[in-house]
């Protein structure tokens, strides 16, 4: 009995009553799209965000923040290059790099590979591999031996181990008077490495930088010079102030312009599904102007008698205001904690498909990982909370317009 009057009686039209019975059954359809539309929302932008965020830590993991070479042919100074670069704040580390294709064989196993040269001391402090090695010591690469380290899939595409043998071919070979000979020569495994990544694991080899530039003929130069930063996002300022002291010489390239295509297009998803799953809520928005609406039309002679015991129109309109805001506040508050408990659990929730219906919905070879991040963000979330609820305040206006247009006279005479 304390309660507002306004509030009292959008609780009394909220309750189920016989004869309303239809217009409480699209009530609940209502909060049950905005609770779907909000979950969705949540769940489907955190699993985006994770999978964004775990691509790009991948990425860095396995690939220098800046790189310089040449624009031709291999880096001859490159001491003196990735001297200028540490002399640079935010550079932590730099290494030399002898890189190229080649093709792998073993047991009548093909399969193409990035072949990288390095040095283990100095790849430390650049790509840090030692800790994605689940086989094998980065030392072994160190001296003369013709050692290689593969990654995890093309190994098993290969059908090799560690101690087994690989015969790898360099297609800039020899021309000889019997004809084009490409660069042939037998690799021991000495190691596997499982970055988390179909692209590095299926594509990636590493041996000693010296075997490296024997194989591509570069004698004492290089193919580049990677740099490591303290903080990653730092690649464009550090690209910049090498290019600076280069004086353009140089090609100079950092990893966040090398991967720009693939963040664009995950910003541009993101973008585009939450319009798409905002429709949902959209939907939700009109299924609520509707019960208003019939509402409305139902309770005529009601409003027609508050009218006449003094009720204004602002109170006859505040009424079903609070009714559509009740509504929405019911449907996005569900949503919001079903949304955040799958956006937690999204990981066990894609196993449990897995193992029930085998259907794999995120196959490794065409996301880049082999599980499902995600990534809840404050925010995001508070954006999706408030346009949601928007949406549905919104929808109320209309209604509880049209109640105020209701003539106490007119509608009472027909009564």
């Amino acid at each position: 009995m304390y309660r507002p009057f306004s509030l009292f009686v959008a609780l009394r039209y909220l309750k189920v009553q016989r004869r309303n019975r239809f217009v409480s059954v699209i009530s609940l359809i209502s909060v049950l799209g905005i609770t779907i539309g909000v979950a969705a929302l949540i769940t489907v932008l955190s699993v985006m965000n994770g999978f964004d965020h775990e691509l790009r830590k991948r990425i860095v993991g396995m690939t220098p923040e800046v790189t310089v070479s040449a624009f031709s042919g291999a880096l001859k100074n490159w001491p003196g290059v990735a001297r200028l670069g540490r002399e640079i704040p935010g550079v932590t580390g730099a290494a030399p790099v002898a890189s190229g294709e080649a093709m792998l064989a073993a047991d009548g196993n093909l399969g193409g590979a990035r072949i990288e040269g390095i040095r283990p001391h100095h790849e430390v402090s650049v790509l840090n591999l030692a800790p994605k090695l689940v086989a094998g010591h980065l030392a072994d690469l160190a001296g003369p031996r013709w050692n290689i380290i593969l990654g995890r899939d093309l190994a098993y595409d290969l059908g090799v181990t560690v101690g087994n043998h690989v015969i790898l071919m360099v297609p800039a070979g020899l021309v000889t008077p019997a004809g084009f000979l490409p660069r042939i020569r037998r690799f021991r495994v000495v190691g596997i490495f499982d970055a988390g990544d179909y692209a590095f694991d299926h594509g990636l080899a590493f041996i000693g930088l010296g075997q490296a530039q024997k194989l591509f003929g570069l004698g004492h130069r290089v193919s580049a010079v990677q740099f490591h930063l303290r903080h990653s996002l730092d690649a464009p300022r550090v690209a910049r102030r090498l290019v600076n002291r280069l004086g353009g010489n140089d090609y100079v390239s950092n990893w966040m312009s090398q991967n720009r295509s693939l963040f664009d297009a995950i910003a541009t998803e993101k973008r585009v599904m939450f319009l798409i799953l905002l429709l949902i809520v959209a939907v939700a928005a009109f299924n609520i102007i509707s019960t208003l609406v019939m509402v409305v039309n139902d309770k005529t002679a009601e409003i027609a008698i508050l009218r006449t015991l003094g009720a204004r129109q602002g109170t006859i309109m505040s009424v079903f205001i609070l009714q559509g805001v009740l509504i929405g506040l019911i449907g996005t508050g569900i949503g919001l904690g079903l949304g955040l408990l799958l956006a937690h659990n999204v990981d066990p929730v894609m196993h449990f498909i897995r193992t029930v219906f085998h259907v794999n919905l995120f196959p490794t070879r065409v996301y880049f990982i082999n599980e499902l991040p995600s990534r809840p963000e404050s925010s995001q979330i508070l954006k999706i909370t408030l346009v949601a609820f928007g949406l549905t305040v919104l929808s109320t206006l209309y209604p509880a317009w049209r109640a105020t247009r209701i003539l106490p006279a007119e509608t009472l005479r027909h009564e």
